[in-house]
């Protein structure tokens, strides 16, 4: 891929993943626990993993995307949350992506999960104490099903793109 190409196929995925964020932001959602969300944006993220050629691409999509909704509505708290939380969730989803033994269904709902422990340890410092990972009985499985969901959502997408094989291998 040139540098144009990639610039471009960078900032459509960055534009994709902002507008799910903010799509996301419309939709009421009656959880239990503050701060429960679908997680839309992951998707981009989990295919912006496959489709670029290094993890690094894929990671500033998500840091460019974090750093745009944090300014579009959100402001610094937003910003620590989502940074907390996409950091510690991109990272596992990079190293089992890597590791070559995960379908995307498996590494998106490992990302989902991570997502909410990274938020809840941004949280324990904040309040400086463990308090609020009484909340992970319950954000632990939304994280799962979401990312589950988001999963089999990247992989109809992955497969379409002839990237995996239908059950999840990748392609030759």
């Amino acid at each position: 891929m040139n540098p144009t190409k990639k610039l471009v196929y960078l900032a459509l995925l960055t534009g994709q993943s902002l507008a799910l964020f903010l799509l996301e932001g419309l939709i009421p959602l009656p959880f239990l626990a503050p701060g429960a969300k679908l997680g839309l944006a992951n998707l981009i993220t989990l295919i912006a993993l496959y489709t670029l050629p290094r993890w690094q691409d894929a990671a500033l999509v998500l840091f460019l995307r974090i750093l745009l909704a944090s300014l579009f509505g959100g402001g610094p708290t937003i910003l620590l949350y989502s940074l907390s939380g996409g950091i510690l969730s991109f990272a596992a989803m990079a190293l089992l992506k890597k590791s070559g033994r995960f379908t995307p269904l498996g590494i998106s709902s490992a990302g989902g999960f991570c997502h909410h422990i990274g938020q809840l340890l941004a949280a324990s410092f904040i309040i400086g104490g463990p308090q609020l990972f009484a909340y992970l009985p319950i954000l632990g499985p939304c994280g799962l099903l979401t990312g589950f969901l988001l999963g089999g959502t990247a992989a109809k997408i992955l497969v379409y793109l002839n990237l995996i094989h239908p059950f999840g291998a990748p392609s030759p």
